[in-house]
């Protein structure tokens, strides 16, 4: 199987060595997404629920391009640089996914790019076309 890249300026553009997404198959492997407004590659706000609806946003137009929706991802690892902030990611991850849930993680790290406060990577399986 050949790898096809997956790119959209609807999320922020790479901001290093990486593709925003690369598709295997039926299984696309998603980037962390950071909370880039694309047009500006900016943060989108210091505020973190703010920074978690700007990361979904991104990861719903990588998962787009892909051919599929958010709800078709399978796993996400999610970064933060405080898990105190996890009730948040929570409330808004309820606003965009509905069950069955994805499985995930969430990792406490010390810093993430440009500042972020939250980081989520991911993997999606996209639907079959019966």
């Amino acid at each position: 199987m050949s790898k096809v890249i997956i790119s959209t300026d609807k999320a922020p553009a790479a901001i290093g060595t990486y593709s925003q997404a690369v598709k295997i198959g039926t299984t696309v492997y998603l980037s962390g997404q950071i909370p880039l407004v694309p047009e500006t590659m900016e943060l989108v706000s210091e505020d973190f629920t703010a920074q978690a609806e700007q990361v979904f946003k991104n990861l719903t137009a990588v998962c787009e391009a892909s051919g599929a929706e958010l709800q078709d991802m399978v796993k996400l690892q999610i970064y933060l640089t405080d898990l105190g902030q996890f009730a948040i990611v929570n409330e808004v991850m309820a606003k965009h996914f509905r069950q069955p849930y994805p499985a995930r993680a969430a990792i406490g790290v010390k810093q993430l790019p440009k500042g972020a406060q939250i980081e989520i990577d991911g993997i999606m399986e996209l639907p079959s076309t019966n």
